[in-house]
């Protein structure tokens, strides 16, 4: 993945955005969830996907224009919250690389 088209994390199966350890935990899965698909992405995972800064993250989250869950110590970014923002809230609707060219 080239590092100025992030957008190409949207387009990719949750198993290949996490680490070696965790991507084992879904073998036994046979249907791998897109990113825009997803219920939640770790903060890391929505800074690469939008192009944002991980501080203007957390002042997007404080803000209240992003929701967050926190599980222990981890903080997820709620996807759907992250596509409303950037405008790319209706995924079903969009056919192909609709999502990809609206990011560039």
């Amino acid at each position: 993945m080239s590092p100025d088209n992030s957008s190409d994390l949207l387009s990719q199966p949750a198993s290949a955005t996490v680490g070696p350890a965790r991507a084992k935990l879904h073998t036994n899965s046979s249907v791998e969830i897109r990113f825009m698909e997803r219920p939640t992405c770790t903060i890391k995972e929505a800074c690469k996907a939008s192009g944002i800064g991980r501080t203007k993250f957390y002042e997007l989250i404080k803000g209240g224009e992003l929701k967050m869950v926190s599980v222990g110590r981890r903080r997820l970014v709620q996807v759907p919250s992250l596509l409303k923002f950037l405008g790319l809230d209706a995924p079903a609707n969009m056919s192909g690389n609709r999502a990809d060219e609206r990011l560039r």
